[in-house]
């Protein structure tokens, strides 16, 4: 079984990187936004839907970056391939949501946990301190290391 992801790289005019910090079946993660394609979607619709339901921010989706060309297994699902996919996005807007200056501040946050047993944010990393170790999946760290290449 296939599970298709599709992840924005959203560099802002400071040139820093945007992340998500997200607890999620008792683990912490730093990643880059977006989520799992539905059915029915285009990858590019799909990325917008996760923009607007993570952020509440409207993006176009530009240039493709990267899909994954290995096999990676998920760590949620041992019966699922995990396919990624990686676009440029851009906001239509100013960015609405708290965005926040250190790893995992949840503190505003913890009624929501109380419902979902997950939780996230959003914060942006600076060009300088952002490498490969800034993010913890495996793929987002191959797409992180080619950003500071090409950009």
């Amino acid at each position: 079984m296939f599970n298709i992801r599709v992840y924005g790289i959203l560099i802002n005019e400071h040139k820093q990187i945007l992340v998500s910090d997200e607890y999620i079946r008792d683990n912490y993660y730093t990643k880059f936004p977006g989520g799992g394609l539905e059915f029915g979607e285009g990858t590019r619709e799909c990325l917008q839907r996760e923009f607007m339901e993570e952020i509440n921010l409207r993006v176009s989706v530009g240039e493709h970056i990267y899909t994954t060309d290995f096999f990676q297994l998920s760590a949620f699902n041992p019966s699922h391939q995990i396919v990624s996919i990686y676009y440029i996005v851009h906001p239509l807007e100013e960015i609405k949501a708290t965005i926040k200056t250190i790893p995992f501040d949840f503190k505003d946050q913890l009624s929501d946990f109380t419902k979902k047993k997950q939780i996230e944010t959003i914060r942006f990393i600076g060009w300088g301190e952002f490498t490969e170790e800034s993010v913890t999946l495996p793929i987002d760290k191959i797409v992180a290391k080619m950003v500071k290449a090409k950009f």
